[in-house]
Formats: C-alpha cells, sequence, structure tokens
C-alpha cells in the first residue's frame, strides 16, 4: 500500500462532490474535511497556477491533482505545501495518539501513526519555512520547525487526545481550541503545584503505611495508580467551581481505602480500626462486607471554600456492576432534589483497564447515557489502567487498541494520560469536569500506570509477568518522579516533600496508636438523611399489613384522569375501546381488572406527594398490551401520558420504555430507588425468565444489599409468570432462586391474584416504616381473565391480604386443604366448580416471603382436623415453591406435593403436552379420576 493511504477515504467523484457542498454551504460537511478544503482554497488563492502540481483556481481539489489517484489513492506529492502542513496538523490530531508518551513504564508498540514529516511529502529542508496553517493551532504565522514542535508537544507528550470522530462541530471546535490552546501553555501556579504534590504524598504514604504496618492483608493498592488521588481532587474541587453541589463515585476495590481516607475524609482511624479487629459490629444490623466495599457519605469544604457532598456507593467483587447503580442515584437526585438541574450532580465512574473493556454492562451503561429515561447529564469516566487484569496481560484481555474504546459509540472524547505526570493527570481532571459541566456528555479519560503489587498484596506477580515486574520494581513512584522534576524546575523547596512525608507519617502512627488504645465503635456512615427517617424493620411488621387503603374521592380523581383524553386527540379504535372498558369499570360497573387496579395505584401515590417511576421493555403500553400508561394520537403519533397530566398530582410519574438491556436497567433503577425513599421504583421484566440477564444485580445488590451495606431499597421487580404452553422460556419466572436469596426478613417474594391485592402490595411499599425490596410474579393471561376482577370497594377499605382463605366451601365437608400460589388458583377453581367437588378447599399463598407462617397454619386448622395438606404448582417439582415450602410448614403439619416431574428445562415445548401435563395436575389435586 502506497504510504499516504491513511489519509485517502474516497474516490474522485466523492472529493468533487464534498468540495461542491462545501462551496454552497461550508458547515454542511464533516469537520475535518472542511478543514482540508478551506487549506485548499486557502493554497488557491495564495499561490494560484503557480501553487506545486499546477493546481488552478477554477478547478476541484481531485481535477487539480490534489486528490489525484494512485489507484484510489491520494497522492500527497502534487499537493501544495501550505495543504500538506495542514494535513499533517489534522494527522496529528485525529492519529498523534498512537504514539503519545502514555505509559511509564514500558515503550509503546508502534501503531503506524504515520504523522512523520515524510508521509505528508514534506522534509526537514521545509522546517524553515513559514507557514500559515499555524493559525490552525493558534500560533499565527509560524516556521514548520515551530509547528511541529507544538504539534508534539500538544499531542505526542504525556497525553494523548482522541476526539476527532464527535460529529458536533460545536463540541469538537471547543475540545479542539481547549487542548491546543491549553496545552501549550498549562502550568498551574505554585500553590496548585504544591496541593498536587501534597494529594500525592498523601496517597504514597498511606499506602506504604498500610503496607508496612499490615504486611499480607488485602487492601488492593493504589501504588503505581497513586495520581488519582490528585486527579479526583481536582475533578471534584473544579466540579464544585462550575456549579456542582455533589459527586456520586462508583468503583472497584483496586485503590478504594486509599480513596476513602484521601478524597471522601474518612478517618484514618475508623480504617485502622477496621484493619487492626478492634471495630465491634452490631450484629443487629445485618453481616456486614468487607472494608474495600463498604458505601461512605461526607461533605467537604474545597480550596476555594465550596461546599460539596461526596458519596461512595458501596458495592460488590463483581466489577462494572456499580455503574448503573450510581447512575441511577444520580438521576434521582437530578429528579428530585435539584428539580432538574443535571450540573448539580456529577457521577465519576472508576474503572479497571480490564475491566471497562471486558464487561458487557459497560457497553450497557455507556448506551444508556443519552436516552430520556437514564440521562445524568454526563458521566466522568477515570480508567486506572495498570495494563494487568489480575494476571492477564492485555493482549489477552481485549482486541481494540484501547480499553476505552467502548467511548466511540456516543462520540465521548477521550484523553489518555501518563500516571507519571500527574500536571498532565490534573490539566485531563479539569477538561473532563468543564467539558461534563458545559455539554452534560460522557468523557473518558484513561490513566495509563501500573500496579506495584500482584492482584492483592500476597500475590506474585512475577509468576506471570516477570518482564514487567523487573521494570516496575526499579520505577520510582509518581511522588518521587513529581517532586524530583518540581526541584530541577525550581518551583518547590527541596525540604517541602521530606516535611510532608515526615508529617504525616507521624499523624497515621500517632491514629494508629489511638486506636490500639481505645477501639472505635463500629460505625456505619448514613448514606442519606432522607432514610434517618426510616426504621429497620422487626418480625412483628410482617404479621400483618398497615392499611392502605384510599378514599372514594381518590378514586374518582384518579378515575377521572385515566378516563380523559384531551380536545382533539385522536386514539386508534382499540385504545378507544380500552379507554370505554375503563369508564365502564370506574365508573358503571365499579369493578376493576388488573390493570386499573395498578394504575389507581399509581395515581394515588402522586396525590399523596410521592414519586412513581416504571420503566422496562415495552412497560408504557405493558407487554400484553394492558397497561396503556401513554397513549398515542393515531394521527400525530404524539404521546398522552393520563397520571403525569393529573392536576391534582403532588408527585412524578415517570414512566419509560428501557433500552434491550436487563442487567444495567435494573441496576441503574436499584440505584434510582437507593436515593429516594419515597418513590416507589418499579422494574418491569418483558417476561419473567430475562430477569436471568440481570442475576447479578439480584444477588449481589437486591437480597443482599441490606445486610451487607445497611442500605435499604424499596425496589419492585414484576416479572411475568406463569404456564401457558408459550415453552421452556417466558413461562418460569424461576421463584425458587428469590426464595433460595430470601432469609431474615430481606425482600417481598409474591404471587397475587387479585388486582385489589397488588393494589394493596404497591401502596404497601411506601406506607411501611422500612424499604423491602419486592418481588412479583406477575400475571399473563390473568391479566383479561373475566374473574380477575376487584370491586371497589376493596380499594376503599383493607390491606394487603397475605393469604386468602377459601369461602366456597363448608369446612365441616372438606377433606383435603391445597395451598397454592398464583394463577394454578384459577385452573384449581374452575375445575372444582364444574366437576362441582365439596371436599377439597383452595387456600391461595400470595406472599411467600416473609412466609405469613401464622396465618397459614391458622387458615388450615380452620377447616377439620387431620385433613390431608397438599401444596400444588404449575412448576416442575424442582422448581418454584416445593422446597422453600416444605422447609418451612414441614414441622406444622404433614404436607405433599403435586406438580410437574423434575425436569432440567422450565417447561415442554409442546402445547398438547403442556395441557396433558396441566390437566393432570388438576386432576390429582381434585381427585378427579
Amino acid at each position: 500500500m502506497d504510504k499516504y493511504s491513511y489519509i485517502s477515504n474516497a474516490h474522485v467523484a466523492y472529493i468533487d462532490e464534498l468540495y461542491d457542498d462545501y462551496k454552497k454551504d461550508p458547515e454542511s460537511i464533516d469537520p475535518s474535511w472542511k478543514t482540508f478544503f478551506d487549506g485548499f482554497d486557502f493554497a488557491i488563492t495564495k499561490y494560484g497556477e503557480d501553487a506545486e502540481g499546477g493546481a488552478t483556481a477554477t478547478s476541484s481539489p481531485a481535477q487539480n491533482g490534489a486528490l489525484a489517484t494512485k489507484g484510489t489513492i491520494m497522492d500527497m506529492e502534487q499537493l501544495p505545501k501550505e495543504i500538506k502542513v495542514r494535513a499533517l496538523i489534522h494527522a496529528y490530531r485525529s492519529r498523534a495518539h498512537l504514539r503519545s508518551k502514555t505509559n511509564p513504564v514500558r515503550e509503546r508498540r508502534d501503531r503506524k501513526a504515520l504523522i512523520d514529516l515524510e508521509d505528508f511529502g514534506l522534509s526537514k529542508a521545509d522546517l524553515d519555512t513559514t507557514f500559515q496553517a499555524g493559525h490552525e493551532i493558534a500560533i499565527g504565522d509560524a516556521k514548520l520547525s515551530k509547528i511541529l514542535d507544538s504539534l508534539k508537544k500538544i499531542y505526542e507528550g504525556s497525553m494523548g487526545f482522541e476526539f476527532l470522530y464527535i460529529r458536533d462541530p460545536e463540541m469538537l471546535n471547543w475540545l479542539k481550541e481547549k487542548i491546543e490552546k491549553e496545552a501549550l501553555t498549562f502550568n498551574p501556579p505554585d500553590e496548585e503545584k504544591k496541593r498536587i504534590l501534597y494529594k500525592l504524598n498523601e496517597a504514597v504514604v498511606f499506602e506504604n503505611f498500610l503496607h508496612t504496618k499490615y504486611l499480607g492483608q488485602k487492601r488492593f493498592s493504589l501504588e503505581g495508580g497513586e495520581s488519582t488521588i490528585p486527579f479526583l481532587d481536582a475533578v471534584i474541587n473544579y466540579s464544585a467551581d462550575l456549579g456542582a453541589e455533589e459527586v456520586m463515585i462508583g468503583m472497584a476495590h483496586r485503590g478504594r481505602l486509599n480513596v476513602l481516607a484521601n478524597v471522601m475524609g474518612k478517618t484514618y482511624e475508623q480504617i485502622f480500626s477496621e484493619f487492626e479487629g478492634t471495630a465491634k459490629p452490631d450484629l443487629t444490623m445485618g453481616d456486614g462486607d468487607v472494608k474495600y466495599h463498604m458505601g461512605f457519605s461526607s461533605e467537604i469544604s474545597t480550596p476555594s471554600n465550596k461546599k460539596i457532598n461526596l458519596k461512595l456507593a458501596p458495592n460488590p467483587s463483581h466489577l462494572e456492576a456499580v455503574n448503573p447503580v450510581v447512575e441511577g442515584f444520580v438521576r434521582a437526585k437530578i429528579d428530585h432534589q435539584y428539580e432538574g438541574n443535571k450540573d448539580k450532580v456529577v457521577p465519576i465512574l472508576i474503572h479497571g483497564d480490564a475491566a471497562v473493556a471486558g464487561q458487557g454492562i459497560v457497553y450497557e451503561v455507556t448506551q444508556m447515557a443519552n436516552l430520556k429515561g437514564y440521562n445524568t447529564g454526563g458521566t466522568i469516566h477515570f480508567v486506572i489502567n495498570n495494563q494487568v487484569g489480575f494476571t492477564t496481560d492485555f493482549d489477552d484481555a481485549r482486541s481494540s487498541i484501547y480499553c476505552t474504546d467502548v467511548a466511540k459509540i456516543i462520540d465521548a472524547p477521550v484523553i489518555h494520560v501518563n500516571g507519571d505526570d500527574p500536571e498532565a493527570v490534573v490539566f485531563a481532571a479539569k477538561i473532563a469536569a468543564e467539558f461534563r459541566q458545559r455539554y452534560n456528555q460522557d468523557i473518558f479519560v484513561d490513566m495509563v500506570c501500573y500496579r506495584r503489587h500482584g492482584h492483592n498484596e500476597s500475590d506474585e506477580p512475577k509468576f506471570t509477568q516477570p518482564n514487567l515486574y523487573n521494570l516496575i520494581s526499579k520505577h520510582p513512584n509518581p511522588r518521587e518522579i513529581y517532586n524530583k522534576e518540581l526541584q530541577e524546575r525550581g518551583d518547590v523547596d527541596a525540604k517541602l516533600a521530606k516535611q510532608m512525608d515526615k508529617e504525616f507519617r507521624q499523624l497515621l502512627q500517632d491514629r494508629l496508636n489511638m486506636v490500639k488504645e481505645k477501639p472505635l465503635p463500629y460505625n456505619f456512615s448514613p448514606f442519606e438523611q432522607a432514610w434517618k427517617e426510616l426504621r429497620k424493620s422487626k418480625p412483628e411488621d410482617f404479621d400483618q399489613s398497615p392499611e392502605t387503603f384510599i378514599s372514594e374521592d381518590s378514586i374518582t380523581t384518579v378515575a377521572n384522569a385515566l378516563t380523559t383524553l384531551p380536545k382533539g386527540f385522536k386514539p386508534i379504535k382499540q385504545i378507544e375501546a380500552q379507554m370505554k372498558q375503563r369508564k365502564d369499570m370506574f365508573f358503571s360497573s365499579k369493578s376493576l381488572n388488573w390493570a386499573a387496579a395498578e394504575l389507581l395505584a399509581y395515581g394515588s401515590l402522586l396525590l399523596d406527594g410521592k414519586t412513581v417511576r416504571l420503566t422496562g421493555q415495552d412497560c408504557r403500553r405493558g407487554t400484553f398490551s394492558h397497561r396503556h400508561a401513554v397513549l398515542h394520537d393515531a394521527n400525530t403519533n404524539k404521546s398522552y401520558n393520563s397520571l403525569k397530566e393529573m392536576k391534582e398530582s403532588k408527585g412524578q410519574f415517570h414512566i419509560y420504555n428501557s433500552l434491550l438491556s436487563e442487567y444495567a436497567v435494573l441496576g441503574f433503577e436499584y440505584g434510582y430507588a437507593m436515593a429516594n425513599p419515597d418513590s416507589l421504583t418499579i422494574w418491569e421484566a418483558q417476561f419473567g425468565d430475562f430477569a436471568n440477564g440481570a442475576q447479578t444485580m439480584i444477588d449481589q445488590f437486591i437480597s443482599s444489599g441490606e445486610s451487607k451495606w445497611q442500605k435499604m431499597n424499596g425496589l419492585v421487580m414484576l416479572l411475568p409468570h406463569g404456564y401457558e404452553g408459550q415453552g421452556p422460556e417466558h413461562s418460569n419466572a424461576r421463584p425458587e432462586r428469590f426464595l433460595q436469596l430470601s432469609a431474615e426478613y430481606n425482600m417481598v417474594v409474591s404471587n397475587i391474584t387479585e388486582p385489589s391485592n397488588f393494589f394493596h402490595l404497591l401502596r404497601r411499599q411506601l406506607t411501611w416504616e422500612f424499604r423491602k425490596p419486592c418481588i412479583v410474579m406477575s400475571p399473563k393471561s390473568l391479566l383479561r381473565h373475566p374473574k380477575v376482577v376487584s370491586p371497589l370497594e376493596e380499594f376503599t377499605q383493607g390491606r394487603f391480604r397475605e393469604i386468602i382463605t377459601d369461602t366456597e366451601v363448608n369446612a365441616k365437608d372438606v377433606t383435603r386443604v391445597l395451598l397454592c400460589s398464583g394463577k394454578i388458583y384459577y385452573d384449581l377453581a374452575e375445575a372444582r366448580e364444574k366437576n362441582k367437588i365439596k371436599d377439597v378447599a383452595i387456600i391461595r399463598v400470595e406472599q411467600l416471603h416473609p412466609l405469613p407462617e401464622k396465618q397459614i397454619v391458622e387458615a388450615v386448622k380452620s377447616f377439620k382436623k387431620n385433613n390431608e395438606v397438599v401444596w400444588v404448582q404449575e412448576e416442575p417439582e424442582n422448581m418454584g415453591y416445593w422446597t422453600f415450602m416444605m422447609r418451612a410448614l414441614l414441622r406444622d403439619f404433614p404436607m405433599d406435593v403435586i406438580a410437574r416431574k423434575a425436569s432440567a428445562s422450565p417447561a415442554t415445548g409442546y402445547f398438547k403436552v403442556h395441557q396433558e401435563e396441566q390437566q393432570n395436575i388438576i386432576n390429582q389435586a381434585l381427585r378427579i379420576k
């Protein structure tokens, strides 16, 4: 291939077409081509027919030979030199990051940057020639030597910039000017240099102190990446100057203790107490978690005397899983506390290089960034790129050149920076903070550094990277490098760093001595003030639910909103029929189906001033076309959200169709619920088994978050469940998995059969004086079942019923009691009625955890003594509820099970087989022969 081929991207005809568009409207074409044509026209104007290559002012670049082809390749030899210099500048902006000196411990690979003079038909003989192209980088007319030196300083130094793919011209130009003007002149004042050195000193000495005092203990040190601390310090301080009042950070374990101590302000005494093992946790608060997973919140004062709240999200060791949780938390803050102002709260996600490249959740969260339902005003992504993932070299960890290449899907700029150059790191921090606040878009900073030790402090990294770790063992830390540089430049006194070191080490030793003499109480920092008004749950809270009924006036208010369309709004015919049916239910039959009861619950909470947020795939109309919370005009496609437009509403109603993701979306909603205890936050799976794509969130956050981190959460998961012959997928939401995770009143697991009971369950979520996640095995066919309706009086009185006992049979006649949950009740009841069976009672267990054991035992005993008790389920015997129910109830009475046979697959794929299996369950349960 010709040596100039990399800058060619079109045939001559295409270039001519582009040039015609440029002449009509220069702003209508891609900015990179506009730059090229600007240079071409300048060269023609200046040199005319004397231009190299015989260019004429009347012909196009292609016709002039400026883009003459060798095959389809631009021939640089025929271009005027002014254009060649402009092409050189463009190439530096586009590709010099491939050559920038961002790696502190080893030479970068040759990525074929092709930015040498020879690649543009230029040579050393041209270095003394003056070119107007210098204006492109704001240095005016300049010799090529000065232009080249400036380009090298900007683009080949400690920072590499990727931004030329950005398609927003204003954003692109802002970045270009910011990078090129400020990189050439960036020189922090002495006070800022001292602060950088001070933060580096804190980071280095803290790690060194822990390493010597607690040899062999896991701490996942920041050594090698200590410039993280001045980066965060600068981002937080500068964001505060630009109007931010709160920063929410999500990060994994690497460097977490250092961030807690030297950014968040967690006291050294607290950290030492955890290392010493002298902290005494209150075991009534759960099982706790290791010190490098815990969350923290604080308020700090910046150097410019701005107050800013800092939060570090708690998270598990599952890398990047915390990302959507942070985003959801920030969105809740924007929606409520900051009234939609995205500049007030800034999310920062700290990644590892292997994780940001390897974890699919990163892609999902990135795709969320600019969606209406999930936008958080831009995230600052910071990569601690230590070039090794556990023991895996980056060659085996990704196919892309950079770990941050996911940024390009949303046109997010990327700054690669050498971790050994803390001033460059701080410069990157300031660009990131300003870009985020100005454009409310994501930006990535990839700090290339190293990991001093193995994955943890007892691991031997030379097992797998002997060459790399031979280099690292001889490499000075960033503080030593920076201190030496400052002294050589005469920026600080040689004694300053030694004095800082000595004073800080003594401070740490004093704090450690204090802890050893008097152990600290175990301190769980409150995560959010709003949660203080709530309390921990107690076992007696689950004996009976609180009252959750509403007034008739409230029903009328919500009903009017749900059945009234704006003037001129034209729905499609099917919606007209739905609206007629909805009006009839509220005002004529006064009996509500599932969708009406659900929307009434939301509307009643809005009247109470609460927030309701519901997201999921196609949730606005509902997977089964039942909800229709948002209607669309048949002619204009304009949407109408009935509850959002309800005049009497005191709360906010948010309902969004989600991107086709479960893992990230569920995490986002968990974070949203974590920020606002007065929000009914709901995620609806399109089908219940889709939750298996979000199992990390369920296992690590939803089921265990309160025990590990003392963080209550009221998230609701709606998981459509029920055997209707649709095959192995979409039949089973795997209730057994949730029940296996259930203990210590950690969450509610339910399968509800009546619309009014669903209404009361939803309202109970915000009526309780505490919060619990709630899993609902929600219906499919029952959404339109003629018997699945509830009279209006069940909404104006009562509470959630954990069980529904049988009132259709005479207790004296009963010889068998069936316990069941969910849809199968209606199959059993229909068959019992059809066959006129009088001696079988059916008790519905609406809440499986916390199991209403007292209520079940009392209901069973309300019939004759020594009745046969059978658990009936349509799921296979090794799935569903049986194992859980058997373990819980066998001590109260003997119980057998009727279910599908134990199976590896949740359901058969053959409809006739499904019908036969279902009928067999009904026949066995009711003793029909």
